[in-house]
């Protein structure tokens, strides 16, 4: 699900986007607070990140762990490249995503963002 969902963020198919997003979605960010607008987070994303970032997994540091009844928690880093300024340095940064599994679909319940 990871790589589905930043696939469609980093080609801005924002389609799919939604359609990972659970409805009561929320977003931790170190630097930006929380939000729990799914409207407002795709809306942002659209504005902001659109053709301008690009997430880079970091494979070897993806943990998953199963919640049985639930679904699963992954934790991981990633980084990010900035279109405007490509020699900028990438640092990596830590994530924390809960997915949960809506039927024989898999949500992205709750995000936080470590930087």
């Amino acid at each position: 699900m990871d790589r589905r969902y930043f696939d469609a963020y980093n080609d801005c198919d924002m389609e799919t986007q939604a359609a990972i997003y659970a409805d009561d979605l929320e977003f931790y960010h170190d630097r930006g607070g929380l939000s729990t607008s799914k409207a407002e987070i795709l809306q942002g994303i659209e504005a902001n990140i659109c053709g301008k970032v690009r997430r880079i997994l970091l494979p070897e540091t993806v943990e998953v762990h199963p919640i049985p009844g639930f679904g699963a928690i992954e934790i991981g880093y990633h980084r990010f490249e900035n279109a405007a300024e490509p020699d900028a340095p990438s640092i990596p940064s830590r994530f924390i995503t809960v997915w949960r599994r809506d039927g024989d679909r898999w949500r992205m319940a709750r995000v936080i963002s470590l930087h």
